[in-house]
């Protein structure tokens, strides 16, 4: 095998990718743990809190954090029993729910959020100048939206029921 093949910039990129979300993912598991929450409890609540009314139809959920939707339904059980979250039936598809972060969760959030963006700033973000900083978020939105299609589901539309009704001769 030639050696030179492992100098290929693409096994590079993907390496450092790698290394450095392993190195950022165990300072992050640190912090969250002394809030008493799990990564994927973490991004559960703020995916949800960053989405429209607080919630999403569980289905997109699962899409947005990769997780299966048998995944996603015992995340919600346990953090449901936490009180970080709750389920609100759809009103126009009894097949669906969505997971709403509760008051206790938005509360929560805050308290871990100041110091998880202080780590943000100091081992990410703070490393790169803004120019440096925009085409890496330019970048990594593109492969995001390649390989995980689904991560922005339901993220960008109220629920029909929390959706301001339109006036009868509007043109929008």
């Amino acid at each position: 095998m030639n050696q030179n093949v492992f100098d290929d910039p693409r096994i590079t990129a993907v390496g450092l990718l790698v290394e450095a979300h392993a190195g950022l993912s165990a300072r992050f598991a640190a912090q969250l743990e002394e809030h008493g929450l799990s990564s994927v409890e973490f991004e559960v609540l703020t995916r949800l809190a960053r989405s429209p009314g607080n919630q999403l139809r569980m289905t997109d959920l699962a899409a947005q954090t990769s997780l299966s939707t048998s995944g996603v339904t015992r995340v919600v059980d346990r953090m449901e029993r936490d009180a970080l979250l709750c389920r609100r039936a759809c009103p126009n598809d009894r097949r669906s729910s969505y997971a709403v972060v509760t008051q206790a969760g938005l509360e929560r959030l805050d308290d871990v959020l100041p110091g998880h963006l202080r780590i943000i700033e100091q081992w990410f973000t703070g490393q790169l100048d803004p120019a440096a900083l925009a085409a890496l978020l330019d970048g990594l939105r593109q492969v995001r939206d390649a390989v995980h299609p689904g991560a922005t589901a339901g993220s960008t539309e109220l629920p029909p029921h929390l959706a301001r009704p339109r006036d009868e001769g509007s043109a929008t």
